[in-house]
């Protein structure tokens, strides 16, 4: 298992020498590499298993930082760098050259964003290089939100853990793009379409894609459980599986209803911010659980609920079944 500590310092001199380290943000824990370093780039990839041509996104410590890594800002992002950085929202920009392409799969644009976290934040600005920071954990699986879920999953693999203690946020950053001044959501995240919308004015969504993406967590099956996954209408779905043996996620607790023992709530009360943060704690938990099957179903199609449904689609993948409504 890799050391878990709070030394900004250690960190600082792993990821100097070209380690690996796993850090913590507002959205979700990261493994993090000088993004500079191809070698040690190339190393996460191996580690996390993941698709060379799936690019992942930057961090670094602000817009000065940004403008040293990007040709030009254009007037839309800064607005939006502006008002929601430090925060769970991720642009992508035309890379200076010096980026890797290794870091972008070949293309010109690169993914950025300033992570909403103390630790993470003082560890950025106290480098004179942005860190690659893909989530930590094995690549397709549940996203880390907690410094013992790095440790289960790459534990064996990587350098240090940076311990921050719980992501607040608990669901990946916001993916925004922008052309003909017209702001495109990629990738539904910890930031509301609503928010970026009152400032950018009208924004499009850019479906996401089984094999070709365009940035980052765009890929159809994603954050998905080891467990076979359905997503649906779960009382429904309840008639054809043994109850007994089927783990059951739900939006919020019924009124009037008795739960099973093996069904879980992403918010008691129906908080939507809630249940974001519990999401992908509760499909851990699933997974250590003695059930077969995991049937979930959709919460409220609206602000963060939106993210959330995403992530459950992607959670059950290929494998989803025909939904039952």
């Amino acid at each position: 298992m890799a050391e878990t500590g709070k030394n900004i310092g250690k960190a600082i001199q792993i990821l100097e020498s070209g380690g690996l380290v796993a850090i913590p943000t507002e959205t979700v824990y990261g493994l993090a590499a000088n993004a500079f370093n191809t070698d040690a780039v190339a190393r996460i990839f191996e580690v996390k298993n993941r698709p060379w041509f799936d690019p992942i996104i930057v961090h670094c410590s602000g817009l000065a930082e940004t403008e040293q890594i990007v040709k030009e800002i254009p007037d839309l992002a800064r607005s939006l760098a502006e008002k929601f950085w430090p925060g769970p929202l991720t642009m992508l920009l035309h890379k200076q050259d010096d980026i890797p392409d290794l870091v972008t799969a070949g293309r010109q644009k690169v993914a950025i964003r300033v992570p909403d976290h103390p630790i993470t934040y003082t560890l950025l600005k106290s480098l004179d290089f942005p860190l690659v920071a893909p989530s930590a954990n094995p690549f397709g699986y549940v996203s880390p939100t907690s410094a013992q879920h790095v440790n289960q999953q790459l534990g064996d693999h990587i350098d240090y853990i940076l311990d921050g203690g719980e992501c607040h946020v608990g669901i990946e950053s916001t993916i925004v793009g922008f052309k003909n001044d017209t702001t495109v959501i990629y990738r539904l995240g910890g930031l509301e379409p609503a928010n970026i919308e009152s400032i950018t004015g009208k924004i499009v969504f850019k479906p996401q894609s089984i094999s070709n993406p365009n940035a980052p967590g765009m890929l159809e099956s994603h954050y998905a459980p080891e467990k076979r996954m359905i997503l649906g209408n779960v009382d429904e779905l309840l008639k054809k599986y043994d109850s007994d043996k089927t783990g059951i996620i739900r939006f919020k607790r019924q009124a009037g209803k008795k739960a099973s023992g093996n069904e879980l709530y992403l918010s008691v009360t129906g908080d939507l911010r809630e249940a974001a943060k519990n999401l992908f704690s509760i499909l851990r938990q699933m997974d250590t659980m003695d059930v077969e099957v995991i049937l979930a179903e959709k919460v409220p199609e609206e602000g963060l609920g939106l993210a959330i449904n995403d992530r459950l689609k992607r959670a059950a993948g290929k494998r989803m079944q025909k939904i039952i409504t």
